[in-house]
């Protein structure tokens, strides 16, 4: 691994593996996947998400011991740290025990989607998401409205049986044995479970932020609107106005959230941290819903004239500089 790198000092920063098929194949064999060669292409197909993450956290163990025989390398964002962030079970917890405002969640999740339900019921939720642990720009996620007797999905899996597909538009299942697939799939992978707070709208639509915080404090914020409440700008979301939600915001309402982003930066290591912040009709509270691992990728935004990439090369050659 690393193979002629050369020696002496180095910044490194380690960044997604995106959206490819075979880096996607060796991942799912480094994490178990049974005839991972017979695996064919299907752009969009989620096949498992749980082994394709053990199979990149063997990757970053394997940069752990790298980095751990070069003392001399500043690393921008440990690999420690990039696996905890894509496990949405510990950042909710760790952020809850920090004193961080996050959504309710349940400790324990159960395995069958009739006793999730039953679970949910028992609480008095309404509505909740099913995230698959592991997962990112809101693929595999489960908005859950529950009634007494039945339930409703929205999310952007679809099924094409016999297989799910990441979609870019919504799918809605109603009936008893779709609700059951879905979360039955989901459950299968390791999810967390969480109460869908009801979101703030600003100019009619939900909203909740993109904050990127570099070297500890909050620097690039988007607002990411969409007319359903899973905002992710793939998904049919757009980007909103900051200056007009700003002027919306009761006194001291922006500064408090700005203040949890640092603390919730203070508590990691890495350069830079994504956190995805929603705020609560009458904006007068606010929560933590994600942190992300690789949540800087926001083209075509620059503070007092840098993009975000440059100012996290500033940042990071002022944390490498002698002192």
């Amino acid at each position: 691994m690393l193979k002629g790198v050369g020696a002496g000092p180095r910044v490194v920063r380690i960044d997604s593996y995106g959206e490819d098929f075979e880096v996607e194949r060796e991942l799912l064999r480094r994490g178990g996947f049974p005839k991972v060669d017979s695996l064919q292409e299907r752009r969009g197909e989620v096949i498992a998400p749980a082994l394709t993450h053990r199979g990149f956290q063997s990757v970053l163990r394997e940069l752990e011991d790298v980095f751990a025989a070069r003392p001399d390398w500043h690393l921008l964002n440990a690999p420690t740290e990039i696996d905890e962030f894509f496990d949405k079970r510990v950042t909710s917890r760790r952020l809850h025990a920090a004193g961080i405002p996050v959504p309710e969640f349940l400790e324990h999740v159960p395995d069958s989607p009739t006793d999730l339900l039953a679970a949910v019921r028992e609480k008095g939720w309404k509505e909740i998401f099913v995230k698959p642990a592991m997962g990112s720009s809101a693929s595999g996620v489960l908005l859950v409205t529950v009634g007494a007797k039945s339930a409703a999905i929205s999310t952007s899996l679809e099924w094409d049986a016999p297989r799910w597909f990441n979609n870019l538009r919504l799918s809605h299942y109603r009936t008893p044995a779709a609700v059951n697939r879905a979360l039955a799939f989901v459950l299968s992978q390791g999810a967390q479970v969480e109460r869908a707070i009801p979101k703030a709208k600003l100019a009619g639509a939900f909203f909740d932020c993109r904050v990127l915080c570099i070297g500890g404090e909050p620097r690039f914020v988007v607002v990411r609107q969409n007319k359903h409440a899973i905002t992710n700008l793939h998904l049919g979301g757009w980007r909103g106005e900051l200056p007009a939600l700003q002027a919306a915001m009761p006194p001291g309402a922006w500064d408090a959230a700005m203040e949890t982003c640092r603390k919730v930066a203070s508590l990691y290591r890495s350069l830079h941290v994504g956190l995805d912040v929603m705020f609560e009709p009458g904006l007068s509270r606010h929560r933590v819903i994600e942190v992300n691992a690789f949540g800087d990728l926001l083209p075509n935004l620059t503070l007092e004239g840098l993009s975000v990439y440059r100012w996290e090369l500033r940042e990071a050659s002022r944390r490498v500089a002698p002192h």
